[in-house]
């Protein structure tokens, strides 16, 4: 698989997944000696970790159409730069109002990410293997955040939780260089890309319809399977960054893990969860292969295991003692990450080449505002009450809710805005 270029490029994007959220995850684990240096309660907490998608989420967008218009990778390296470097510029904090800075710039330079990370899969790969070269990619976000835990925490108790962002920074800078010397837009453009590997790329892939056929990107955003994707997006990021941010402090806090006993444990959810990712985009693929049919082979693992996420991230919050609560976040996160690439996917399954990435921007602009609400709701909740439970009842409600959406609204739709238009994601032989 590595001997084609197009799967040589997966691998780079997913090690750059990996320092994603390492870098992401960083604050999360350091939070408890962060928020005693600074002298921060939980709603403060809140507020930072909310904060990174005031940036995250606005240029989920902006990074998907300067995909379509610059190219995927002009706008990686950029990207990759800029967080590393605002990453490291965390180590400089010295009140609430710095760190919220800091990690409002972060989310800025992280946003183009994902978007861009689809708009290289819809370039690079044939329609029959999207599903999974979408799952490995982005599966190496899980693995960033299994090893978060042990990497930051060793380094935050014996040198600090400042130096602990530093080191991080350091891994961004290195990829970058890889990532200049090793991509390129299209395979097109790609020396090392043979005429059998180019054949196999342009094998199944959809023709551009024709000028008079073709779909504006405001048409697409307006559409009930964008809406109701985003949607359920919104859903799968709530359960994500509910754990991602407040999990370590909810095993610290509530099940009275130490540190060192929280940065182990987090590791299994997590690397549970990378399995998860990993897997889907091959069960969603199985699945088209044998029913022939883009939409669904998409729909149905996002309505099954977006479902079982939410029931499983309810009884976490039922539950007394930090074994079984463990067990339950497990179930949760691997059946929430089942459903990772089934969103991306299914913007390539209805959505021209050409609006991919704007597209994919907005339905990812749409899923992180989650990324404010998920922290923020819960570091509430959790200052006026005292308690989890209702939390993680929330989130699970909200998750279930996204679930029903793709249920009753995703489906395959015109490519062009006439209803007498071919069907993207139809049914293949």
């Amino acid at each position: 698989m590595l001997k084609t270029v197009r799967w040589q490029l997966v691998a780079l994007i997913f090690i750059a997944g990996i320092i994603n959220y390492v870098d992401r995850a960083a604050l999360s684990i350091a939070a408890p000696l962060v928020a005693g240096e600074l002298g921060l309660d939980a709603a403060d907490m809140g507020m930072v970790f909310g904060s990174f998608f005031l940036g995250y989420a606005l240029f989920c967008f902006i990074g998907g159409y300067a995909a379509d218009r610059y190219g995927p990778r002009r706008v990686m390296i950029v990207a990759m730069l800029l967080w590393s470097l605002f990453c490291g510029a965390t180590a400089f904090a010295f009140s609430l109002a710095s760190l919220l800075v800091l990690r409002i710039l972060f989310g800025m330079a992280e946003g183009p990410f994902n978007t861009t990370i689809n708009k290289t899969i819809s370039n690079w790969f044939p329609r029959k293997e999207q599903g999974r070269a979408s799952a490995l990619a982005n599966s190496g976000t899980a693995l960033g955040g299994a090893i978060a835990g042990p990497i930051v925490g060793f380094v935050a108790l014996h040198y600090g939780w400042r130096a602990s962002f530093a080191a991080v920074m350091a891994l961004g800078l290195i990829w970058v260089i890889f990532w200049m010397i090793m991509a390129k837009d299209h395979p097109q453009e790609h020396k090392r890309v043979t005429a059998r590997e180019l054949e196999d790329i342009t094998a199944d892939q959809n023709l551009e319809q024709p000028e008079s056929a073709r779909t504006g990107l405001g048409v697409y955003l307006r559409r009930p399977t964008i809406l109701a994707t985003a949607f359920a997006f919104f859903g799968y990021s709530y359960l994500l960054y509910f754990f991602l941010t407040w999990f370590p402090s909810y095993l610290i806090n509530i099940q009275h893990l130490s540190v060192s006993e929280m940065s182990i444990v987090s590791m299994i959810p997590w690397s549970v969860g990378f399995v998860g990712m990993a897997l889907g985009g091959f069960v969603s693929d199985a699945i088209f292969r044998k029913t022939g049919n883009l939409v669904f082979s998409r729909k149905i693992i996002l309505v099954v295991c977006l479902s079982i996420a939410a029931v499983a991230v309810a009884v976490a919050g039922a539950v007394k003692t930090a074994v079984p609560a463990v067990t339950a976040m497990t179930i949760a996160v691997f059946f929430m990450y089942l459903t990772a690439s089934a969103y991306w996917t299914t913007i390539l399954s209805v959505v021209e080449k050409r609006h991919v990435g704007g597209v994919s921007g907005f339905v990812h602009l749409v899923a992180n505002l989650a990324g404010i609400a998920a922290p923020t709701i819960t570091g509430l909740l959790i200052k006026h009450t005292g308690l989890y439970q209702s939390a993680f009842f929330l989130a699970g409600a909200i998750a279930v809710t996204g679930a029903l959406c793709v249920l009753f609204f995703v489906r395959e739709e015109p490519a062009g805005s006439d209803a007498n238009a071919p069907l993207v994601g139809r049914t293949v032989g």
